[in-house]
């Protein structure tokens, strides 16, 4: 192995030689833009899950709505005597909202979870395109396949 020598100049002034050992270049094979390229599908937005996320937003924004209205209705009819009743009323229709506004989040998480899932399949597919020696395609062919054992077999 060769190596090459560089002289450099200390900052006392004097020369001095260095050995620098030989780079050798890392193999890559050359990658195709073809293996590189992005499938439409991994692009497809999650339009579905986003109509819904609104749509049970939209619906917990209902229920707020409604629960505003009855509490207006309640007290302006029976007054005081309402308020045992409304209460009740009130929790339900509150925690039902909560749950349809968590459902809403809930679908916009499922989004950003696919969002991820595309971009490591990306990556992936960008990885095994710049390293193919360290994914082969096809297995072995049968015939140079080992043998189970007889050991294996019996279990």
């Amino acid at each position: 192995m060769m190596t090459d020598h560089r002289r450099v100049t200390d900052a006392g002034g004097e020369t001095v030689v260095a050995a620098e050992p030989e780079r050798t270049p890392a193999r890559r094979t050359p990658v195709s833009e073809l293996e590189m390229k992005v499938r439409e599908t991994d692009l497809e937005p999650y339009v579905g899950l986003r109509y819904l996320s609104k749509l049970f937003r939209l619906m917990a924004l209902i229920l707020a709505l409604l629960l505003l209205a009855e509490i207006v209705t309640g007290l302006s009819t029976d007054g005081r005597a309402a308020i045992p009743n409304l209460l009740a009323e009130a929790s339900r229709l509150i925690v039902l909202a909560g749950l349809l506004w968590g459902t809403g989040d809930l679908a916009i998480l499922l989004v950003d979870i696919g969002h991820d899932v595309r971009a490591a399949r990306i990556l992936l597919g960008r990885r095994a395109a710049q390293h193919p020696h360290e994914h082969p395609e096809s297995e072995a062919p049968a015939a140079e396949r080992p043998e189970p054992s007889s050991e294996s077999a019996a279990r």
